[in-house]
């Protein structure tokens, strides 16, 4: 399959949600979106002020937990508060910033890599088994364009490959990891879990705050959307553009 369905069917009523790093940017609309199709979702915060105000804005249904990504023993609270999951959208990263392999300091990577790959690895682990006891489990791996090798190995209409080759290589390098995961936990779970990451594209969110440049996040996470409501024959293990069509490793 190289295209998502376009028309989103709820695979099934009643169907619980979490998405971490939810108080802002793609996180937040993917969560906005998920209570628009009539799922229970629970918002994942580090800081728990800034969950409230983003519960604030997206009304009195959705539900906040704390969950610090980089803390297994925060994940581990988080997965015995929630209880049941159907859908897991690991949305949290960041980018620590850097430049190319002699511009970039090994804090820059550790940084990277202990939120945008240990920390996905370790929410994913704390809610398997809730995951397991679902009908219809889903993972969604918020991941990015410029971790994909071929996209990177050669010109192309996504990103300005001139400019930008060989450059960013924390970022770059940790969402190439979060691409590999993805496969890796797809073929690890089988055909029951559906397991994909998405490339939501350039939006103007916090990760690169200053720039002037970026779609809109709500764009990126209909996306996602498409993803966390998979039907049961849908695709696993696969990296999504946000447009529906499918991006190469």
């Amino acid at each position: 399959m190289d295209t998502l369905p376009e028309q989103i069917e709820i695979p099934a009523p009643g169907l619980v949600a979490l998405v971490t790093g939810a108080n802002s940017g793609i996180g937040f609309d993917i969560a906005r979106l998920l209570l628009e199709h009539g799922l229970t979702v629970w918002i994942g915060a580090r800081d728990p002020e800034k969950g409230a105000q983003a519960a604030e804005k997206l009304g009195a249904a959705v539900r906040v937990v704390q969950l610090d990504v980089t803390d297994p023993a925060s994940a581990t609270a988080a997965a015995e508060r929630i209880g049941e999951l159907d859908v897991l959208v690991n949305n949290a990263g960041v980018n620590p910033g850097g430049e190319d392999i002699s511009g970039t300091g090994l804090e820059q990577l550790r940084t990277a890599y202990e939120t945008n790959v240990f920390g996905l690895v370790t929410v994913t682990q704390a809610f398997l088994p809730a995951l397991g006891r679902s009908a219809h489990p889903r993972i969604v791996n918020v991941s990015s364009g410029t971790g994909s090798l071929t996209w990177n190995s050669g010109p192309n209409p996504q990103f300005d490959w001139e400019r930008v080759q060989g450059g960013g290589i924390a970022y770059r390098s940790s969402k190439t990891a979060v691409n590999a995961i993805t496969l890796l936990t797809a073929q690890a779970l089988g055909d029951k879990f559906k397991v994909n990451a998405l490339a939501p594209g350039l939006r103007r969110t916090n990760l690169i705050a200053g720039m002037n440049v970026g779609g809109d996040p709500a764009e990126a996470a209909q996306g996602a959307i498409r993803l966390a409501l998979l039907p049961d024959d849908g695709p696993t293990g696969a990296l999504w553009s946000w447009d529906g069509t499918r991006a190469p490793w």
